[in-house]
């Protein structure tokens, strides 16, 4: 919808209006009480490519949190990792596991037609019975899941065959991967055999669409479908219009929202927070300038390699990294000795929540890139 005809309707929502909203849904604008299990939900889960970012996350949206409550969630199965928005790990809660994840299942399908020449000649009903009955009888790592998939179809590519597994099927890390403090390499077994019950019919986008706006909104409707890795939610947006407030935004995109999510003044203060690599708020809408000033498109990244970030006044403003005893922090422009300072204190609390009882220096430097 271009902006000659929304604006006729709904007001404007400038870029500090939308980080401000965008802040306080994702619990940075202010420290929330809530749960580690609970703000899990509100979330709709937390990007984990890697073990510790989920950690991270949580420590700069919590008051009072503690490693140990996400990794007792995790050891209990009340929290798991598993492959579901734009094909990359989160963490769950098991309700969300379940319902989710078939919510993105045409996703997962799109992506195999990538790999239909690796998968000539596979039978893909016959490729996920098999993957079920191999990772239930006892968790799989991938490698050992491709080499017996190789056995029954030798011609295919072994990549091809895992990712057709990890598609067709909910696999989730089994622990100790995933716990606070511990390793353990990747080893799947199913949704269902890990939870102990069936996984849920695919949904109806729509109440995952108001559980989005809750976490991410206003929003748009590419917004939700970049969070998701879907396509075609235009129909549910379309559908819940009556019980949706819309405005739109300074590049004439409509936006959508709940009609008493809240809107806090553009110019309430933001604390700066400390985030970790993949953090959702950085990946979840089509057009990012909400928290990344465009002149810091693309500082956050290098390849397929993300960083830990800095948020400053709400904004995107530097990267940071633990280099052995050092707390390093790059801001990618001039900070105040008010925001030096303030930087420093958020880091130190940030280190005491996450490593108590280690020292560590506080520097303003060059993050080393790896």
């Amino acid at each position: 919808m271009t902006k000659t005809t929304t604006a006729a309707t709904a007001p404007l929502l400038g870029t500090r209006a939308l980080n401000r909203a965008t802040l306080d849904r994702q619990l940075l604008l202010r420290r929330s009480p809530l749960t580690a299990g609970a703000a899990v939900a509100h979330l709709l889960g937390l990007q984990a490519q890697n073990v510790k970012p989920p950690y991270y996350a949580l420590a700069a949206r919590l008051d009072g949190f503690a490693p140990e409550q996400l990794s007792g969630l995790m050891a209990d199965r009340e929290v798991v990792r598993i492959v579901t928005m734009r094909s990359t790990i989160h963490t769950h809660t098991a309700d969300d596991c379940l319902t989710l994840r078939p919510l993105v299942q045409p996703a997962r399908d799109r992506e195999l037609t990538n790999f239909r020449k690796g998968l000539a000649g596979v039978d893909l009903d016959r490729l996920a019975a098999l993957a079920r009955e191999l990772v239930e009888a006892g968790p799989h790592t991938m490698k050992q899941l491709r080499e017996a998939l190789l056995v029954e179809w030798p011609d295919a590519d072994p990549q091809a065959l895992g990712v057709a597994a990890r598609c067709r099927l909910p696999l989730v890390q089994v622990t100790p991967r995933g716990l606070w403090g511990q390793s353990g390499q990747v080893a799947l077994t199913t949704a269902e055999r890990w939870l102990g019950r069936s996984a849920e019919p695919a949904p109806a986008p729509d109440a995952t669409v108001l559980r989005y706006l809750a976490a991410f909104g206003p929003a748009s409707v590419k917004d939700m479908q970049t969070w998701a890795g879907l396509t075609r939610l235009r129909d549910a947006f379309e559908r819940l219009r009556p019980r949706l407030v819309t405005f739109w935004d300074e590049s004439g995109v409509e936006l959508f929202d709940l009609p008493d999510a809240p809107r806090p003044d553009p110019e309430t203060s933001a604390p700066s927070r400390f985030l970790p690599e993949f953090d959702n708020l950085l990946l979840s809408h089509a057009d990012r300038t909400r928290v990344v000033p465009k002149e810091y498109r693309g500082r956050s990244w290098q390849g397929n390699q993300a960083y830990c970030t800095l948020l400053v006044d709400g904004f995107l403003a530097g990267l940071w990294r633990l280099e052995g005893d050092c707390l390093v922090i790059e801001p990618f422009g001039t900070l105040t000795n008010t925001q030096r300072d303030e930087v420093a204190a958020e880091g130190e609390r940030m280190l005491g929540v996450m490593h108590p009882g280690v020292a560590y220096d506080i520097r303003f430097g060059t993050v080393v890139r790896r």
